[in-house]
């Protein structure tokens, strides 16, 4: 049965009750000489008897009605508030005409819903720094492994290929010229190992990158090519000019020489490496030039994530990055950042 309907059926009960005791009241102060005079005095051509019964039953479910749509309207509104808060919807119940009946249903609703507002927050920020502490961690685990699988190939494979590479240099320096054939097929091996050389340094440059630590970025790119001059056949040059600059600018310019410097060694075949880090017109200026093979930049922009990370990395800091290719002469790279 419906709230309405609930409604109705007490208004015409209380209709009736109120309709008996009024009857009683009435016989009790104007007794009747004749029962008859009930059923023949008319009201609006209704008999007496009938029509107080009949008026009050209408005017007591006529008040339940308006009471039951009444009643019914405010539950409604209730219903309506929890199905929105269930939703997680924003309620502004400050906004919202209640009756006294239900005012206190919508202060409590009001509390109910900026708790769970408070709730969700809280568990939004632990779920933040969960992902923010679990990321940390995997970033922490993959620099480990980084360096254990650098720190192996060092030890292990880069020693070896440095052996293999002195071995060869010794046969072919101490072979007589008597098979062409053989000397250019060992000339071959040893350049292959040569090639192999560089591929794992600029590996191992990969997999643990050095970071700067404290040091200036003209300290790190001056014991970076240092390091390298010693290792690679390859001449390298550098002009590094000394003047302050943020700490966000600096990581990411020397990251940048970083990639740069090991898509050198890895394909450019070069003889020369030349780096030069200069501030000019408020722009400071990372440059890194080399006389190898070249490559095709459009090909490289949409295939390479090297690239594509060294473009990034110079936006980030408001920058721009420019690479100039051409086959067999060579490759430029070029960073400009304003400096603010």
């Amino acid at each position: 049965m419906s709230t309405v309907q609930r409604q109705m059926v007490w208004g015409a009960g209380l209709a009736i009750l109120i309709c008996v005791s009024f009857t009683i009241f009435f016989f009790i102060r104007f007794p009747l000489a004749d029962w008859r005079s009930l059923w023949e005095t008319d009201v609006m051509d209704i008999p007496f008897i009938i029509f107080i019964p009949s008026l009050s039953i209408i005017i007591g479910i006529l008040f339940g009605l308006t009471s039951g749509i009444r009643w019914k309207n405010q539950i409604q509104s209730i219903d309506s508030w929890l199905h929105q808060i269930e939703e997680g919807r924003q309620l502004e119940l400050s906004e919202i005409n209640a009756g006294s009946e239900i005012q206190t249903i919508a202060t409590r609703v009001e509390k109910i819903q900026k708790q769970i507002a408070e709730q969700a927050k809280l568990s939004q920020k632990l779920a933040t720094e969960k992902a923010e502490d679990i990321e940390s961690r995997m970033q922490e685990i993959i620099s480990q492994e980084r360096n254990r699988l650098a720190r192996e190939l060092h030890d292990s494979v880069s020693q070896q290929l440095f052996a293999a590479s002195m071995m060869m240099s010794a046969i072919n320096e101490a072979k007589t010229k008597t098979d062409d054939r053989e000397t250019k097929q060992l000339k071959m091996v040893e350049e292959m190992i040569h090639q192999s050389q560089l591929e794992m340094r600029a590996l191992l440059l990969h997999l643990r990158p050095v970071a700067l630590k404290g040091k200036t970025i003209q300290e790190g790119i001056e014991e970076l090519l240092i390091e390298l001059s010693q290792k690679v056949t390859m001449e390298i040059k550098w002009k590094i000019e000394d003047f302050p600059l943020d700490k966000g600018i600096e990581d990411h310019l020397f990251r940048i020489l970083q990639e740069s410097v090991s898509n050198t060694l890895r394909h450019a075949k070069s003889t020369t490496l030349e780096v030069l880090l200069i501030k000019r017109d408020e722009f400071v200026i990372l440059r890194v030039v080399d006389d190898g093979i070249g490559f095709d930049v459009d090909e490289a922009k949409a295939g390479s994530y090297g690239m594509q990370n060294m473009y990034e990395r110079a936006v980030e800091v408001g920058g721009t990055l420019k690479i100039i290719s051409l086959k067999n002469n060579g490759t430029r790279l070029e960073v400009k950042v304003p400096i603010i």
